[in-house]
């Protein structure tokens, strides 16, 4: 069984870099397992053309876990229309869909460790409001999950206030900089930083790092961390572990 890391793409060599690192880190984690990267758009290789190749070599199985933290129209709409158009002329190769990687509490502990490296200390919690910013979304769904996840991280850290924020959504939720000039005028809070909850550069983040220029603190985006490539690895077990059981199932 193959691994394929599913990622959007970008025009921000930045991102395919980010990308490739965390197909190595998690290659690592797993001596033995093949891991291949295929992009939806902008970068090479695109998602159908490593299937074919993948087909090609005489492999049966593929599970594929997007690079997403959110379940929106790419993971709802566009992963599964990719994926079945690609393998209607490739009968022979069987891929399953992964869930997305969030929310989960490693992005969390990856979110943490930024913030550290950015020189957000343990004793600066309690007077520290950190805004969550996400590149956004127009799914209700993906913008609640966002929501939620600052509310616990929230009650389960010891920040003084974590708010979300949101680089591309509708005019109706905030952006990085509405956020920050929130948590300016919050009672309690000394310093901000913005924790960015996007997994490699670009266009967004960079405008997300745009909208952070009245923070205290601008932590990295999350990257090919230890703690995403860790999920990654839960991620495709979870859907290996599904695939087989069906299987069993089937046959028994």
């Amino acid at each position: 069984m193959v691994l394929l890391l599913i990622a959007h793409g970008s025009r921000d060599p930045r991102h395919a870099a980010t990308v490739t690192a965390l197909r190595q880190a998690v290659a690592e984690r797993r001596p033995g397992l093949r891991v291949e990267v295929g992009f939806l758009d902008f970068c090479a290789p695109s998602v159908p053309r490593v299937l074919e190749r993948l087909a090609a070599e005489g492999v049966g199985e593929v599970v594929a876990v997007p690079l997403l933290l959110t379940r929106a129209f790419h993971a709802k709409a566009d992963i599964p229309a990719v994926l079945a158009g690609a393998t209607a002329a490739l009968p022979s190769l069987s891929v399953h869909q992964a869930p997305v990687l969030g929310p989960s509490s490693l992005l969390t502990d990856a979110l943490e460790r930024r913030l550290r490296q950015a020189g957000v200390r343990d004793a600066d919690r309690s007077s520290t409001g950190v805004v969550l910013a996400s590149a956004g979304s127009s799914d209700p769904e993906a913008i609640a999950v966002i929501a939620e996840i600052a509310r616990e991280w929230r009650h389960a850290s010891g920040w003084c206030a974590v708010r979300p924020a949101f680089a591309s959504a509708s005019s109706s939720f905030p952006r990085t900089e509405d956020a920050v000039r929130a948590l300016r005028r919050a009672e309690g809070v000394r310093r901000v930083a913005v924790a960015p909850y996007v997994l490699a550069p670009g266009r967004l983040p960079d405008r997300i790092a745009a909208g952070a220029r009245g923070a205290d603190v601008v932590a990295d985006v999350l990257g090919a961390g230890p703690e995403v490539a860790a999920l990654v690895l839960r991620r495709y077990k979870e859907a290996a572990r599904v695939t087989r059981s069906v299987v069993v199932a089937a046959t028994g």
